[in-house]
């Protein structure tokens, strides 16, 4: 089959009416989500500029060529995106199921190369509260920067985690039923979750990786 069944719930009037509420809803919840990361940043921003020597200093340890590849991969993995809601509006079914694939798949490459990270991180002596050993007097600032490291991107890979789940759900959707261009919202929601996934890394891939690079 080449397109999807109209499904309207009872509470809306048209299919279009019920797309305009999933967008809202997606909307409204991105909110929060800002909210969220954004006191994140925040309490980045103050320890930083509290200790900007400790803070340079142990960004220069983070892995910069890993942090650059997932910066590349997640941009990359936004085009796809991007290109697989447009194939669901037009009702190209295999080109969405393409793009929905390659989505997948760089999303599976970063928390892959997340892994390594944190692999490295601790073979470094790099995580806090396990193995980051007390050297110099800015050892418990490095620390600070550490902690804040390892919650910000493991909540960011814990939403990706979330992200991937979702875009693997559609993409069995549309093997299975397809969408056409009035009923796309379940692709177009899932897009504005993967592109505020991936806009969360643009902020952190400086905060992390670069103060130490100059």
């Amino acid at each position: 089959m080449t397109s999807a069944p109209r499904l309207v719930g009872e509470q809306f009037d048209d299919l279009e009416q019920q797309q305009e509420a999933c967008s809202l809803g997606m909307w409204v919840f991105l909110c929060t989500e800002i909210l969220l990361f954004g006191g994140l940043f925040l309490s980045y921003a103050v320890y930083r500029h509290a200790y900007p020597q400790a803070f340079h200093d142990a960004s220069h340890d983070a892995e910069y060529w890993i942090g650059t590849s997932n910066t590349a991969v997640l941009l990359i993995s936004s085009l796809w995106m991007a290109l697989s809601v447009h194939c669901a509006r037009t009702g190209r079914r295999k080109l969405l199921l393409l793009f929905l694939a390659l989505t997948l798949i760089f999303g599976l490459a970063f928390l892959g190369l997340k892994g390594l990270e944190y692999y490295l991180d601790y073979k470094k002596n790099e995580v806090p509260g396990i193995n980051l050993p007390v050297t110099d007097a800015f050892s418990r600032q490095k620390e600070m920067f550490w902690t804040l490291y390892f919650f910000m991107t493991g909540l960011h890979a814990f939403h990706l985690t979330i992200g991937c789940g979702l875009v693997a759900l559609i993409l069995i959707l549309a093997w299975r039923t397809g969408y056409n261009a009035k009923h796309y919202a379940p692709v177009e929601v899932t897009g504005l979750y993967w592109h505020f996934i991936d806009i969360v890394w643009v902020f952190l891939y400086p905060l992390i990786y670069l103060p130490g690079r100059h």
